[in-house]
């Protein structure tokens, strides 16, 4: 705790806490975990970067329902 007072707002955490930001990055690392549960996405079979995004594209519908 000493060294990160001594580095002042050259290092350290963050000097403010934005609750809004923190927020949205939860939700978008929330989705990503979701979207890793897919067998496919997670180890990326596909070679093909349109096979790829419409696998990406099945699992989100597949969340929607």
């Amino acid at each position: 705790m000493r060294l990160r007072l001594r580095r002042g707002s050259s290092g350290g955490r963050p000097p403010v806490f934005d609750r809004e930001k923190y927020k949205t990055r939860h939700k978008v690392e929330n989705r990503i975990s979701l979207l890793k549960q897919a067998r496919g996405i997670a180890t990326r079979y596909d070679e093909l970067a349109v096979r790829y995004e419409a696998t990406i594209q099945l699992a989100l519908i597949r969340q929607a329902s």
